[in-house]
């Protein structure tokens, strides 16, 4: 019989809820696994939103401060799914208190925030997992693998897009997302670390790159009340953007490969288009995230006109199997996180790191902070430096 962990939610949006679910649905999906989440807290300073999700998930306390988490002896484990610019004290805190934590990306505001969430975690001997999702895609992951393999042979240059909508709308309200204090690097932090740790995890660390950024909505309206989400609010007093709404970069990998990524929340007609393109000496690999399951693949030996085709992910590919029996059964967004929590539950389990750690924010981190400089000085931008 499986032992219990004794799990917290900080922070209870629509991020704190996917969590919350997929502690839930782990031992649905993975049966074995040693630990069985229990959901003991949930704390949200928003009035009324912890004991909503105590009712509907079963919490068995609730809290408004964070702070009665990191001194509860229950709880052993803690998803941090609050704002940004908690990131760090939150994340320290629960790390001295001997608290494994889950956090979401990008760690903080800056390289210094991920940093020093990742020293604690690492002077504690806790566990740490990050909430860098789309790695966990079985498709990406069987991608990963070809390029590993030599497939599409040495990889020469990599596209990496997240285009979407979310603040395309004039009327989207002025929280703290738009706030460089409370929201840090706009664009960069919130789908631009995803790129990055994309592109690393496919290719490798980056040693140099350039950027260039715009704000394409200069002014929103301040919301009158809690909010959560991308939420609109209109006829307000007005505040700046102070923050990106879009960002290009050009990248230099340690392999010598080259790479682009471009990341927009303002993309009117974009949806989420979250994808990669990978070329290579001999072939080239494709994904895009609205069809998840599914690769673009090129490879042989003809180079010129070789065609692509399709290839549906199955059982055999990272954790396929724990969801669908066989290939081209369709995975969402969720599963990702579900598989995200087994990872952590996992590393909990058996004292040794999996899936994506505070070293990779770390890294993500890095380059955001190096992408900032580049589009203040117009250079390239070496990272370590």
């Amino acid at each position: 019989m499986a032992s219990t962990l004794g799990v917290a939610v900080v922070g209870f949006g629509w991020m704190g809820r996917v969590h919350t679910q997929a502690y839930v649905r782990l031992p649905h999906h993975f049966p074995r696994l040693g630990l069985r989440p229990e959901l003991v807290m949930v704390a949200e300073e928003v009035p009324g939103r912890a004991e909503e999700a105590a009712a509907q998930f079963g919490f068995a306390s609730t809290a408004r401060d964070w702070r009665a988490v990191a001194a509860d002896p229950r709880v052993q484990a803690v998803s941090i799914t609050a704002p940004n610019f908690l990131h760090r004290e939150i994340g320290v805190a629960m790390a001295e208190a001997g608290k494994h934590i889950w956090i979401e990306k990008p760690v903080g505001l800056t390289a210094a925030d991920a940093g020093a969430v990742a020293d604690a975690v690492a002077k504690s001997g806790v566990q740490g997992t990050v909430g860098f999702n789309y790695r966990n895609a079985p498709a990406v992951e069987r991608a990963r693998q070809l390029i590993a393999s030599g497939e599409i042979g040495t990889v020469t240059h990599v596209r990496v897009r997240l285009f979407s909508d979310y603040a395309a709308h004039p009327d989207g309200a002025l929280t703290w997302r738009y706030e460089r204090e409370r929201g840090g690097s706009g664009v960069l932090g919130d789908l631009a670390s995803h790129g990055v740790d994309l592109a690393r995890f496919l290719l490798g660390d980056i040693a140099a790159l350039t950027a260039d950024s715009a704000v394409f909505v200069p002014e929103r309206s301040r919301p009158t009340g809690a909010t959560a989400g991308h939420t609109r609010a209109s006829g307000g007093e007005l505040g700046p953007v102070e923050n990106e709404d879009y960002v290009s970069c050009l990248l230099r990998f340690a392999s010598g490969a080259r790479g682009v990524l471009e990341a927009c929340r303002v993309s009117v007609g974009e949806q989420n288009n979250y994808g990669f393109e990978v070329h290579g000496t001999k072939g080239a690999v494709f994904w895009d995230f609205r069809r998840m399951n599914e690769l673009g693949l090129s490879s042989g030996t003809s180079y010129q006109d070789q065609p692509v085709s399709t290839v549906f992910v199955g059982p055999g590919d990272g954790e396929f199997g724990a969801f669908q029996p066989g290939a081209a059964n369709a995975m969402g967004y969720d599963d990702l996180k579900v598989i995200e929590a087994h990872r952590f539950v996992r590393s909990v389990a058996e004292g040794t790191p999996y899936g994506a750690t505070l070293t990779d924010a770390v890294h993500s981190a890095a380059a955001l902070d190096a992408m900032s400089r580049s589009v203040e000085s117009g250079a390239w931008v070496t990272l370590g430096a």
